[in-house]
C-alpha cells in the first residue's frame, strides 16, 4: 500500500512512467558510447561542413521541434475541432493522419532520390538514374490518400446504414 502511494506521488511530481528515466538514461549512454566508438571525426565532415552528421542532426531537431511539430499539431487541432463541429458520425481524423504520416515518412526515405542527390554515385552503382523517384513518390502518395478516402467512404456508408 505504501509503495502504491509512493509511485502515485512520484508520478504526480515527475509526470511520467517510472521506466521513463532509466530508458532515457540508457539512450543517452548509448549515444555517448556511439560517439566514443565512432569518434567525433566520423560525425563531422571537415571538407564539406554541411554534410556532417552533427549538422544534419541539429537541423532536424530545429526543423521538426520548432517548425514542423507546432505546425502539424495546430493542423490536427483544427481538423479535430472542425470534425466535432460538423457532427460527423465517423471522424475523418485517422483517415487523414495515417496517409499523411505514410507520405511524410516515405518522403524522408526517398528524399535523396527525389532531389537527385548523388546522381553520379547512384548511376555508377545501379546503372539507372533518379528521374523516377519523384513521380513514383507522388503516385505512392496519391494511392495512400485514395485508399484512405475509400476506407472512409465505406465506413461512413456503413454508419449511415446502421442508423
Amino acid at each position: 500500500m505504501a509503495t502504491g502511494r509512493l509511485i502515485h506521488r512520484r508520478k504526480r511530481v515527475y509526470g511520467a512512467h517510472p521506466l521513463h528515466v532509466p530508458v532515457l538514461l540508457a539512450s543517452f549512454a548509448l549515444t555517448g558510447y556511439s560517439v566514443w566508438v565512432l569518434g567525433f571525426d566520423a560525425l563531422w565532415n571537415h571538407r564539406v561542413w554541411w554534410q556532417a552528421i552533427a549538422v544534419w542532426f541539429a537541423a532536424a531537431i530545429i526543423a521538426h521541434d520548432l517548425i514542423l511539430f507546432p505546425a502539424y499539431a495546430l493542423l490536427d487541432r483544427v481538423l479535430a475541432a472542425a470534425s466535432t463541429r460538423a457532427g460527423l458520425q465517423v471522424s475523418p481524423l485517422n483517415y487523414i493522419r495515417v496517409p499523411l504520416l505514410g507520405i511524410g515518412l516515405s518522403f524522408l526515405l526517398f528524399f535523396p532520390g527525389i532531389i537527385q542527390q548523388s546522381a553520379t554515385t547512384y548511376h555508377a552503382a545501379t546503372g539507372g538514374n533518379q528521374q523516377a523517384f519523384l513521380p513514383r513518390w507522388l503516385l505512392l502518395s496519391a494511392t495512400m490518400l485514395a485508399i484512405s478516402a475509400l476506407a472512409y467512404a465505406i465506413r461512413s456508408l456503413r454508419a449511415r446504414r446502421r442508423r
